[in-house]
């Protein structure tokens, strides 16, 4: 059976992006077994050799993880668009609820996405509960990985069903133009989040609490006040009931912003390295980090969604894929979710660049903020140690997949000489 030009297309992204995964994947393991005998001279320290020789380890498991995660979803992907059960179930829905209105429509498109999530379960499971725990990493319980699924799917139904109702019904309140109206209704969505997420969804699922008072609480609020950020508080989450992982991390804006720092993060830092780490987040915010990425993404959802507007209006490109030719918005929304990530994942390169370049503003602003690069080199060596980074990535793999520079490269623009 000859499949129709558009599907041609299709499978040639799936392949595309499995080739381009699967070379990414090798260069990446010769790479980590090239220095696996010893750390190169310029990271010696950050770990001893039975440290290293673990986070070696780690880093060639999760590689091979990351392979069969890659496959799995793409052989996923090619069964639920080629098989015929996307219109199939679009039709069956139309036939249960009657005439498609905007409200059944972004019920299917929910029911969709959650068929589609069910089979990777199995996948995550292993890897927290078989990866994870062999490096001593999860510390979460089988109870409490159910009772974050639920919740999960919960959330995702909750606050992805209104504005997929709200799309949907643009197309028809709106006309043509109604892509851009969508794209600008997303980003009200992505601002009203950042104020949401750290009051009412994060604690759904870890506890937060203001950093107990004593020298550290004081030494941070007064490096938070002395650069400006003037945060009213500084939380502490659980992170520990899940894993032994450790992070920091800045979110909302004006006077919704916050601070949240790991409890595994405090327990691992002294007080200088945990105040230049505050430093790096308040330098997110001082240099309009987020804005700009807000930004971005707007940029790119007012794109996806006049792409989206032009297939919806393409009878080739429904047709193509077995869908009645006017079968309207919703198809082309989620035909473009599934196939657009194979097209997006080429221009990783440049939005992990852009991404990187605000980590080294970020460590700039903490270095002048604290006084000099060794507290943030002392933090960064003892992360990277605890949680057994990859510290030998291929250049190319870190390219594409690192949203942050190594630590080898932020060690040398904190250490730099500044002109």
């Amino acid at each position: 059976m000859t499949l129709p030009p558009v599907e041609i297309l299709a499978l040639g992204l799936i392949v595309a992006k499995w080739a381009g995964e699967a070379v990414l994947s090798v260069l990446n393991r010769r790479e980590i077994r090239r220095h696996a005998g010893a750390l190169p001279p310029a990271l010696a320290g950050v770990m001893d050799a039975p440290t290293y020789a673990k986070a070696v380890a780690y880093s060639l498991a999760r590689n091979a993880f990351s392979r069969w995660e890659d496959v799995f979803g793409l052989l996923l992907l090619a069964a639920a668009v080629f098989s015929g059960v996307l219109p199939w179930s679009h039709a069956a829905w139309a036939g249960l609820v009657g005439p498609a209105g905007n409200w059944s429509e972004a019920a299917w498109l929910i029911l969709v996405g959650i068929a589609l999530s069910v089979p990777g379960l199995p996948l995550d499971w292993w890897g927290t509960f078989r990866l994870e725990a062999r490096f001593g990493f999860n510390h979460s319980t089988l109870g409490l990985w159910i009772a974050d699924k639920l919740k999960g799917g919960l959330v995702a139904v909750v606050l992805g069903f209104p504005i997929l109702w709200l799309v949907l019904s643009l197309v028809g309140w709106t006309g043509r133009w109604w892509w851009g109206w969508g794209g600008a209704a997303v980003l009200v969505f992505q601002l009203l989040m950042l104020v949401l997420y750290p009051k009412l969804i994060l604690p759904l699922f870890n506890k937060l609490t203001p950093l107990p008072e004593g020298e550290l609480k004081t030494e941070l609020l007064a490096l938070s006040e002395r650069t400006g950020f003037r945060a009213r508080t500084i939380e502490v989450m659980d992170g520990s009931k899940r894993s032994g992982h450790s992070n920091a991390f800045f979110t909302g804006f004006g006077r919704f912003r916050r601070i949240v720092l790991f409890d595994t993060l405090i327990a691992q830092l002294d007080r200088s390295e945990l105040a230049a780490v505050l430093a790096h987040e308040i330098g997110h915010y001082k240099c309009g980090h987020v804005p700009k990425m807000l930004a971005v993404s707007a940029g790119f959802t007012a794109a996806g969604f006049g792409v989206i507007a032009w297939l919806a209006e393409s009878p080739w490109f429904l047709a193509g894929f077995g869908f009645a030719p006017n079968a309207g918005v919703a198809p082309a929304l989620l035909l473009f979710a599934l196939l657009g990530g194979l097209a997006t994942f080429w221009l990783s390169p440049l939005l992990n660049g852009l991404s990187r370049r605000h980590e080294y503003e970020a460590d700039a602003f903490a270095r002048a903020a604290v006084g000099g690069p060794a507290p943030l080199v002392g933090a960064l060596r003892k992360l990277a140690e605890k949680n057994l980074t990859n510290l030998t990535p291929h250049p190319w793999y870190s390219t594409f997949h690192y949203s942050h520079p190594t630590l080898p490269e932020r060690e040398r623009a904190l250490t730099a000489p500044q002109g």
